[in-house]
């Protein structure tokens, strides 16, 4: 059941929710989610590029995290909880830039929180940050948090979260959660993730079934999955209910290759890593993918995760399987689905 404390005094009880990066992927998910809970009386979604989208009891902040930019502590003044989401993938080229904003920029985020005085902090860590673990039999969240060191992705997401073990001593007072989800995808985040992961070279005919010849069978090749709206009701949970810690969320069942294939109508081919890394190394130096071959090793290397506290502490169950969600998702490439906000807008330019 869900916590209503805050609902027994009428609408001016509600909770006012800062969401940072509130454009993207998880973002829309995360603020429409809000929008519709009883809970939640006012949502303010700060981006750095304001969206003609408008989600009910919603406003929208323009303003970058990046250091030395806007100033944070007063768009978080008042508010009752802070969700941080933004996150920059790309350049995979360029470190320098994508640690600015997703480590600098995410420290500053939680420490003008902690200056605003907001009592709640919930911050999107992944799976990425998990340390090279099981492939069948899933970890709880006390595996380790050291990430998989080549890839930017999981470096930072790791830091990240050594940097919160020390927030959370010298700011008690804060109900910290850190939600771990797996790769998360819907239809409308299509045209975005085919920037930040494939380029423009992806052949988006051969993402229709039966057009691929073969799914590659790679040794380690098992992950997870999770439909972006059922990360956003977790989040969502987390806001309303007095939960601390960290929240692994994925859906069943596992992906595979034999799960893809059947997904893709393909049929699989076993092959060793070592060619496959060769050419996506090839690939990404000559900048015709996005995707790095370090978060390449990393996928291949990422532990599958039990999300039974998520189950229990937050009374979450996903609405669609993992194979649900990735089917939504290959259906909005083909149609290159998009929102009517800048990250996910299908016209926007492709970064590496």
């Amino acid at each position: 059941m869900i916590d209503r404390t805050h609902e027994k005094a009428g609408s001016a009880a509600r909770l006012r929710v800062v969401v940072v990066g509130a454009t993207g992927n998880v973002g829309t998910s995360v603020v429409q989610t809000l929008s519709g809970h009883p809970g939640i009386g006012a949502i303010l979604g700060i981006a750095r590029r304001i969206p003609e989208w408008q989600p009910d009891r919603t406003t929208w902040a323009a303003a970058d995290i990046d250091p030395g930019r806007a100033d944070l502590v007063h768009h978080f003044t008042g508010a009752d909880a802070v969700v941080h989401l933004a996150w920059k993938f790309q350049p995979t080229h360029d470190p320098v830039t994508t640690w600015r904003t997703n480590v600098l920029g995410g420290i500053r985020v939680f420490e003008s929180a902690a200056e605003a005085g907001v009592p709640v902090l919930i911050h999107a860590s992944s799976v990425a940050a998990y340390s090279p673990g099981p492939k069948e039999s899933p970890v709880d969240e006390s595996w380790p948090t050291h990430g998989w060191p080549q890839a930017a992705y999981c470096r930072e997401k790791a830091y990240v979260e050594r940097y919160l073990d020390a927030f959370e001593q010298t700011h008690p007072a804060v109900r910290v959660v850190r939600m771990r989800p797996a790769f998360l995808f819907k239809r409308e985040s299509a045209s975005q993730q085919r920037r930040i992961f494939a380029g423009p070279l992806l052949p988006l005919h051969l993402i229709r079934p039966g057009t691929l010849p073969a799914v590659p069978d790679l040794p380690g090749l098992k992950f997870q999955a999770l439909h972006t709206d059922d990360a956003a009701a977790a989040y969502c949970e987390a806001v309303v209910r007095p939960v601390r810690g960290a929240f692994n969320l994925a859906a069943d069942p596992p992906l595979d290759a034999a799960r893809l294939a059947g997904i893709l109508e393909a049929r699989q081919l076993r092959i060793p890593v070592s060619p496959v890394r060769a050419a996506l190394s090839a690939a990404w130096r000559l900048r015709l993918v996005s995707a790095s071959p370090g978060l390449f090793d990393a996928l291949l290397r990422l532990p599958l995760m039990d999300s039974s506290r998520a189950r229990a502490e937050l009374d979450w169950e996903p609405r669609y399987t993992a194979v649900e969600a990735i089917q939504e998702f290959l259906e909005g490439l083909r149609a290159r689905a998009g929102m009517d906000t800048a990250p996910l807008a299908p016209g926007a330019r492709i970064v590496g």
